[in-house]
Formats: structure tokens, C-alpha cells, sequence
């Protein structure tokens, strides 16, 4: 029984990675227990054969009374199988204890003792999973940050809108237009920060709560957007760059959860010239005058293309071409006028994807790309037209595809799968076909959430919660070192260096660099599982999670 506790409790903690193994071997230690006891413990056959069958019985009748944070996710789907450790532990600690009991007290105990330790659990809930698969477990009865945001919204004043310009600059061309930067590459240039934190760490201009969702932001001129919880609306809101002061916020009457990041949206906002368009977790697409929050259109994604989520919701961000809005439908590619909001064209699928649409030129085409299930696909811009596919499936994809310097495509995975180098080419002559070729399939780095970024011939980004880079060339694994839970990260390119948003809300600043992991800095940032990606805009630092949100200005060298 020490080492199914151990297993259960204590390997998790000191190796988070190991999380789910010990979750399986707890459960076959368990498993193991009660068939010993069944079996071979010559204990009387009620006993022998009851104590598993009351241990079923109690949990599947707790299931209706757990949290519905608890009873809605994998936790409630298989609350038998996740109590089993526990459970066994009870078990073995009610034998011990009662072994010279008589037989009617002892088996009065047996009950008890099965159905305190089941009935437990109605008293927990569940704020979502980390990276690693633990539960964000708490008392029911805690006031949660998104109760107590709620609680103050209603004496919340918003400020005015920031006059219009009549710089053309300003006025149409974003300072960080939406997912990931202007090529939803993660890729920042033109600034050279300081490294020596310890005397001039990040400088805090502002921190405010905000409402549940694990998007990012889009910057113009002096608004900040984002997209959040709040209740059971889902919400559009501007900020003011400089102060955090909220500017306008836009409500849907919706309300998305999903077990592993908790409440929210998870897309981010897309500014094109003066107007913002977003994807809600539930499949609306909305279009907005960014000055002041007027609802232009929208449309009800899921809907229209009988497009449902098998549980993490609608996750892409809008792409804008040229006069159509881009999006992805879980597998499916729909395009609408950026205009009118009037259906364009539609590419079904099936495959599964929480991908964003991905704006690539290939070969002198300039095409979008999708990561799905199944693998890449391909289409026009301008008519949907399918250029070609790439056949790589695995479970579900997340993170973006990444152009190398040569024009190939980076495609992660995750889990078993990895990383491949995919070349696509076309055919001589004006309506040449489409071919793709793997250079290579890498194990050495595993992007699964978490993004990645390329620079001077590698790719650096989290392998499960540890950095990590692989060669671009070869495939094979540069270094890896360091651990920031699964967080996020932006590459400063002018200064070789790797800008981490750590999981836990700490920031660091890693050597992009072939030669070996190089921690140069680490300060803290925000407090709670931070799963959004951090936007640099200028010398200014925005990040957020689930509860807050914060700027920082990074001092220049």
C-alpha cells in the first residue's frame, strides 16, 4: 500500500510529467488489491465479494451529487475508475483497523468508511487540469476569481474611446493585429531588450482581473483586445494600452466550459483596418468597429456548418485575406465576406483540429493552411479550392504549422508523434499539381499546446513542460533544459532569445541558440495556470490566464 500511495500521490509531485502513469498505476494497484482480497484473503464471502460491489455501487450513485465541474468532465464519466485508488486505500485501512472487530460493527464501519471516502468528492470541484493532466481540485464552496470579477463589474465605469487618427498608419495597420503577431509566427523584431532583471526587472504598468478565457490579445494604436467570461455572456473587450482601463465590451448570451481549461472563450480577436473580429467558444464569429464596440454581423459557425466540438470548444482565431474572414469550424474551413459577413466558400473536413487558420506562400502561392487530425490541408484563399493535402494523423492538433528558411512546413503533434519536415512543391506549368514530401520525422521535439518558433536553422518550443530544439536540417535534437510547465513563448529575433511565459506566470528570458540551454533572467508575472500566449508590443509586455491580466515595459538596451 506504500508504494500505490506513493505512486498515486507523491510521484505526481515531485515528477509532474509522471501524472498520468501514476494515475494507471494507482488504479491497477487498486485493481490489484480488491482481486487479492476477492480472491485469496479467506475473508467471509460477503465480505470478499460485497466490499468491491459497494465500492461500484456508492460511486456511480455519488455521480449525480458531484460538482458539475466534476460530473460533466472525464472526472464524472469515469468517477469509478478515478476513485479506485482512493478508495482501495480506505479499503485496506478499514481492514487493518477492524480486523479484530466483531462482524456486524465491522461491516456497520465497511460502509461507512466507503461511503465518507466517496461522498468526499461532493464536496470538491474542479477548476480544470494542468499541462500535465492534475486536477485543479478545490472546496466547492470557494468564491471563484470569475464570482468575484462579477461582483465588481456592475460600479465598473469604462472609459471613452480613444479619438480616431488620420494617420493611415494607425488607423489600418495593427500593432499586433491578432494570434501569435502579424504572421501568427511568434516572431518579434525591431526591439532589443535588457537581460539583467535583477536590477531592472520588467517594470508593472498595470494589473486588473479578467474574466475566464485562454486567448490572447490584439493590439492598435491605444486598444488592447481580448475575449472573456464573464457569467453566462461571453465577452468582447477593449482596454487602454497605457492604463488598463476598460474602453467598450460586446456580450454574447453564451456560455462555454470545458474541462480541461475551465470556463471561456479560446480564440484570439483579429483587427483588420478598423474593424475586429472574433470566435466565440461556442462557434459565433462576430464582427466590431474596434474604436467603439459596435456589433457589425455575425454568424453562427457551428450551426451553419453542422460543426460541433467533441469537447474543447471552438479554439481557432480569425484570419483575414484580403475581402474574406477566415475560420476554422473545428475541421472545417469557412470563409466570409470581411464586409457583409455573407458566406464566401467552405472546405469540409470531418478531421478534427483546434488549429488556426495559417497564412502561408508557398512556392510563390500564397495559400492557408490547416492542421487537423488527418494531417495538413491546403486551399485558395479566394475560392477554398483544395491545393493539396498531407496525410499525417494523429489525435487532434493544436499548435500552428512554421515555414523554414527554405520554404518547407513545420508540423507538430504532440504526444507519440512528434515533429515532421514536409516539403510541397508544384508541378511546372500553370496548372501543375501538388506534391509533398516528409524530409524528416522527428521524436525530439513535441509541440502539443504549446508553440513553437523557428530561428537561424532550429525549432524551439516545449517538449511536454521542458524547452527544448532540433535541428532543422536533420531533425535531431539540439538541447533540452529547463522547466516552465506547458507555457507559451515569443522569440526576440535581432537578440537570439527566447521570451517564456512559464505556466505558473513567471517569465524568463532563454538563449535561442544552438549551443545549449541558457537561462539569462526569470521574474515573476502573474499568479495561476497560464496556458495564453504573452503579446510584445513596442517595449510593452501584456499576458494573462483565467483571472488576470498585467503590462509590464521591458527596459531597452
Amino acid at each position: 500500500m506504500t508504494l500505490l500511495w506513493s505512486t498515486w500521490i507523491g510521484l505526481p509531485l515531485l515528477v509532474p510529467e509522471a501524472a498520468p502513469i501514476a494515475m494507471v498505476g494507482a488504479l491497477l494497484g487498486g485493481v490489484g488489491v480488491l482481486a487479492w482480497w476477492a480472491f485469496f484473503s479467506g475473508a467471509a464471502p460477503i465480505e470478499r465479494w460485497g466490499a468491491p460491489l459497494l465500492m461500484l455501487g456508492v460511486s456511480l450513485a455519488t455521480v449525480p451529487l458531484l460538482d458539475v465541474s466534476i460530473s460533466s468532465s472525464m472526472m464524472g464519466l469515469m468517477f469509478p475508475v478515478y476513485t479506485a485508488p482512493g478508495l482501495s486505500l480506505v479499503f485496506v485501512a478499514w481492514a487493518v483497523a477492524t480486523r479484530r472487530m466483531a462482524d456486524r460493527p465491522r461491516r456497520v464501519a465497511l460502509v461507512a468508511a466507503i461511503v465518507l471516502a466517496s461522498g468526499f468528492w461532493t464536496t470538491l470541484r474542479t477548476d480544470g487540469m494542468t499541462g500535465d493532466s492534475r486536477q485543479a481540485l478545490t472546496w466547492r464552496w470557494t468564491e471563484t476569481a470569475e464570482a468575484r470579477l462579477l461582483a465588481t463589474t456592475a460600479a465598473e465605469r469604462l472609459a471613452p474611446p480613444p479619438k480616431a487618427t488620420s494617420d493611415a498608419n494607425d488607423a489600418n495597420d495593427a500593432d499586433w493585429p491578432g494570434f501569435r503577431g502579424r504572421n501568427r509566427d511568434g516572431v518579434v523584431r525591431g526591439i532589443r531588450i535588457r537581460t539583467d532583471w535583477d536590477t531592472l526587472p520588467p517594470e508593472e504598468l498595470w494589473r486588473r482581473p479578467v474574466g475566464p478565457g485562454v486567448g490572447s490579445f490584439s493590439v492598435r494604436g491605444r486598444q488592447v483586445f481580448t475575449q472573456e467570461q464573464r457569467g453566462d455572456r461571453e465577452v468582447v473587450s477593449s482596454y487602454l494600452l497605457a492604463t488598463g482601463e476598460p474602453v467598450w465590451r460586446h456580450a454574447d448570451p453564451v456560455r462555454f466550459w470545458d474541462s480541461h481549461a475551465g470556463a471561456g472563450p479560446r480564440g484570439t480577436p483579429t483587427v483588420a483596418g478598423d474593424r475586429l473580429y472574433t470566435l466565440g467558444g461556442t462557434g459565433l464569429l462576430t464582427a466590431l468597429d474596434a474604436q467603439t464596440g459596435r456589433r457589425l454581423w455575425g454568424r453562427d459557425v457551428a450551426a451553419e456548418h453542422d460543426a460541433f466540438s467533441s469537447g474543447w470548444g471552438f479554439a481557432g482565431s480569425p484570419l483575414v485575406v484580403d475581402d474574406v474572414v477566415i475560420v476554422a469550424a473545428i475541421g472545417t474551413l469557412a470563409a466570409y465576406d470581411a464586409e457583409t459577413g455573407a458566406p464566401r466558400w467552405s472546405v469540409p473536413d470531418g478531421a478534427d483540429s483546434y488549429s488556426s487558420p495559417h497564412l502561408a506562400t508557398l512556392d510563390g502561392v500564397p495559400q492557408v493552411l490547416l492542421l487537423t487530425s488527418d494531417g495538413v490541408t491546403s486551399v485558395a484563399p479566394a475560392d477554398g479550392r483544395v491545393l493539396w493535402t498531407h496525410d499525417w494523423a494523429t489525435a487532434s492538433r493544436i499548435v500552428q504549422p512554421a515555414l523554414t528558411a527554405g520554404g518547407d512546413i513545420l508540423v507538430g503533434a504532440g504526444g507519440f508523434a512528434g515533429m515532421q519536415r514536409v516539403s510541397a512543391t508544384r508541378a511546372a506549368g500553370q496548372h501543375g499539381g501538388w506534391t509533398t514530401e516528409v524530409r524528416w520525422t522527428t521524436r525530439g521535439l513535441k509541440p502539443y499546446f504549446n508553440d513553437f518558433v523557428v530561428h537561424e536553422g532550429h525549432a524551439y518550443g516545449f517538449d511536454g513542460s521542458i524547452l527544448a530544439s532540433v535541428d532543422l536540417e536533420t531533425g535531431e535534437r539540439a538541447w533540452k533544459g529547463g522547466r516552465y510547465g506547458h507555457g507559451q513563448l515569443l522569440l526576440l529575433a535581432d537578440q537570439d532569445l527566447l521570451l517564456v511565459l512559464g505556466e505558473r506566470g513567471d517569465l524568463a528570458l532563454v538563449d535561442a541558440t544552438p549551443t545549449g540551454f541558457s537561462e539569462r533572467a526569470r521574474a515573476p508575472a502573474i499568479e495561476g495556470k497560464t496556458w495564453n500566449h504573452p503579446v510584445l508590443v513596442d517595449d510593452v509586455l501584456l499576458v494573462r490566464n483565467t483571472e488576470e491580466m498585467a503590462a509590464f515595459r521591458l527596459s531597452r538596451q
